[in-house]
């Protein structure tokens, strides 16, 4: 009897569930013999009028569907390229079928509008400068560290004269200060830092998103003075095959490859590649080093993406890559033992991203994120040898909703971090474990288009140094139709890697010293900002006027001043800020004619040696003008940039030779870039010149004849090195 019930109790439900749905097939119109016939169409959408109930066909056009709490209800059934249809369901029934009619074609139509490569999100409230593909067409950006030559806000300059890394800054601070992301997770940290801005490819870029100030809390606590992150291409809307080749006059080879395909309506994949290759010797400046090291890289790049519409969507993919640097003396007189720079990097990264979306709450989701990375560094420096693994896991849930109205949207989650470090240096052993528990809770007031408030709050637990507690909060209004202001204010928290962010100073003499026990970097950045949008002869130009201040409690003090023979290291103890002020116009004066011009000035001091001082090669003040120009049809394009490059300090150099001393502050001096690019069919052929008026400076590394005398010192860096190069290229795009 018991089984009986049982099983009665499984039929009924089973009848209800099957009382509770409809199913049906879509397939094409087509008449035969006074018939309706015709093939079934695979991933047309299904869904019920005026709500979020809905699905998509099967590869055989077959769907099942949820009915909604009351009938009759109105199904809609659509596909590309066919007219919609509309069934009036009134009860239950057995199988449907739908046939869908082919719409009529018409001539081909196509409606272009142009705007500009760069500009700033008006609805974000975090100042956000967003960098499309064209913007980034507009010089050879053949990777990350090159996609801001035509930026005022980010300055990209070299961390020494031999490894040819470089090294980013933001409001006057090194890039260290800012969260690097890919696709909103977190990559370049720890021992990517020194060369992780030549990581990412720039074919392999869809956009880039750099905001100022404080980001918000559910990305970390550690972006104290703003945030880029990376859109990579995806494999759902990029082109079905690309390729970039690149080369220039100093013997440059560059190929980048991109493929995509669409496997069936749920599952897509694509797949990039890039080559480096560089092994011309170049020593312009005569003094027995390369200008620039030799430099042989592969990297590939898998990715995969799920859809399940209305229901999941996920993102996954892992990507390897290798990189050979040697740099370091040539010639040396025949020198038994010439000074050698070898870099060897091995990387790994594996990521996924999933979102999860409720049918019962059509504003509420559940995103996953989550990356492993391997680093492997292996460098000698002369006689100096560094070695270092990294074994890094990060892990963010985020839920999602809205509190009775749009007007109000809750963020709230945990995250996970943990980082492995293996590092020696010399006679230095720095290995450690991170492991951070956090969690976050974020509400937004959005009321319409006139207001917009943020307040975030974190709160983290490291296992070595305890609590970090991390409030922020962003403020936009529009004041009037054309007029924004934003406002922010908040807490970041840093975990210094001494070695890997100082890997320059390990092309010189100088030991290093490690003072005192370091602490966690923590520091507040408020920041203001007012847009103006207007026009000038019928065309949308707008002015930006900000104002960003960083006041540092504690941060890392690299002391090059203290001893000609070494770099010291110690928290803070006394101030240390970074005021940053900037006036940016973006206009259109006439048509297919863009402009861009910006003032920056910066005053960062820091207390070194017990006396505040200004920060060592940080450009006082910055210039910037670019001029775009298209002709009709975007056939060709003309590209030119003008950086008005300001003085900086240099550390105390008066205890070397005379021949060796540097003056207190650099010059004043100008970067000239141009690029012409024709457009043909899918082709774009496009050449250009970077450092056209090739200003170098002179003598970049300090007792260059003496590598491994007392007064060798290649860090000393604060202007260009490499002098004018010009180059070519080709795209390809289907």
């Amino acid at each position: 009897m018991k089984n009986i019930i049982v099983f009665g109790l499984i039929l009924s439900g089973s009848i209800s569930v099957v009382a509770q749905t409809i199913s049906g097939q879509v397939k094409s119109l087509k008449i035969h013999n006074q018939e309706q016939k015709g093939e079934s169409l695979p991933g047309a959408n299904i869904f019920w009028e005026n709500t979020t109930l809905g699905t998509v066909s099967d590869t055989n056009g077959n769907f099942t569907l949820a009915l909604p709490e009351q009938l009759p209800h109105r199904l809609i059934i659509s596909y590309v390229g066919y007219i919609s249809d509309t069934l009036l369901i009134s009860s239950p029934s057995e199988k449907i079928e739908v046939f869908l009619r082919e719409s009529k074609d018409l001539q081909e139509v196509t409606i272009a509008e142009r705007h500009l490569g760069a500009h700033y999100s008006s609805s974000s409230p975090i100042l956000t400068n967003v960098l499309t593909t064209h913007e980034l067409q507009k010089a050879a950006c053949c990777n990350l560290s090159e996609a801001f030559e035509t930026n005022a806000s980010v300055d990209v300059t070299y961390s020494d004269a031999i490894t040819g890394a470089k090294q980013i800054q933001i409001l006057g601070l090194a890039g260290i200060y800012s969260q690097i992301l890919t696709e909103n997770i977190g990559t370049l940290r720890g021992l990517g830092q020194p060369f992780g801005l030549t990581f990412i490819p720039g074919p392999w870029m869809e956009s880039i998103q750099v905001a100022k100030g404080t980001s918000s809390v559910v990305n970390g606590f550690d972006a104290i003075t703003g945030q880029i992150n990376v859109e990579l291409k995806k494999p759902e809307n990029s082109e079905l095959f690309g390729a970039n080749v690149y080369a220039n006059s100093f013997g440059r080879l560059e190929n980048s490859l991109i493929a995509s395909k669409s496997l069936n309506y749920r599952w897509s994949s694509m797949l990039m590649s890039h080559v480096e290759y560089l092994g011309n010797q170049v020593d312009h400046n005569n003094d027995d080093f390369l200008d620039h090291p030799l430099v042989k890289k592969y990297h590939i790049t898998n990715r995969y993406r799920y859809d399940w519409h209305g229901h999941m969507e996920s993102q996954f993919g892992f990507r390897l890559m290798q990189e050979k640097r040697e740099g370091g003396q040539i010639n040396a007189n025949n020198a038994p033992n010439p000074y050698k720079v070898d870099i060897a990097t091995n990387r790994f990264e594996a990521q996924a991203k999933t979102g999860f979306f409720f049918q019962n709450q059509p504003e509420g989701s559940l995103g996953t994120q989550i990356n492993y990375t391997y680093h492997e560094h292996k460098s000698l420096y002369g006689l100096r040898r560094y070695e270092a693994t990294q074994n890094s896991l990060f892990t963010n849930i985020i839920y999602e909703n809205i509190i009775r109205t749009k007007e109000h949207k809750v963020n709230t989650g945990v995250s996970f971090i943990y980082d492995g470090y293996k590092e020696h240096f010399d006679t230095l052993d720095l290995s450690r474990e991170d492991r951070i528990s956090g969690i976050f809770a974020q509400y937004t007031y959005h009321h319409h288009e006139h207001f917009t408030g943020i307040l975030g709050l974190r709160l983290d637990n490291h296992s070595q140094h305890g609590i970090f507690f991390t409030p922020r909060l962003h403020l936009r209004s529009n004041i009037t139709e054309h007029t924004t202001i934003r406002g922010s204010i908040g807490k970041g928290y840093r975990l210094p890697n001494l070695l890997a962010e100082n890997t320059g100073l390990m092309i010189s003499n100088r030991q290093f010293r490690i003072m005192e026990d370091i602490k966690p970097e923590v520091a507040w950045n408020y920041g203001t900002n007012l847009m103006q949008h207007f026009d000038i002869l019928g065309n949308e130009s707008s002015v930006t006027v900000e104002f960003y201040r960083t006041h540092f409690e504690n941060q890392l003090i690299v002391d090059v001043d203290a001893s000609p023979n070494e770099v010291r290291f110690y928290n803070l103890d006394g101030k240390s800020y970074a005021n940053n002020y900037q006036i940016e116009l973006k206009t259109s004066p006439i048509h297919l004619l863009d402009l861009t011009a910006a003032l920056r000035y910066t005053d960062v001091k820091t207390t070194i040696g017990g006396t505040l001082q200004t920060k060592p090669f940080v450009n006082q003040y910055k210039g910037l003008v670019t001029v775009s120009w298209q002709t009709y049809g975007r056939r060709w394009q003309f590209d030119f940039t003008s950086q008005f490059n300001g003085n900086t300090r240099i550390p105390d150099t008066s205890h070397l030779p005379e021949e060796w001393q540097m003056p207190e502050k650099s010059p004043a001096h100008v970067i000239l870039l141009g690029q012409i690019t024709y457009r043909f069919g899918k082709f774009d052929f496009y050449v250009g010149g970077e450092n056209l008026t090739n200003y170098t400076q002179k003598n970049p590394i300090i007792g260059a004849n003496d590598p491994f005398g007392p007064n060798f010192d290649a860090s000393m860096i604060w202007g260009p090195i490499m002098g004018r190069s010009l180059y070519a290229g080709l795209r390809y795009k289907m």
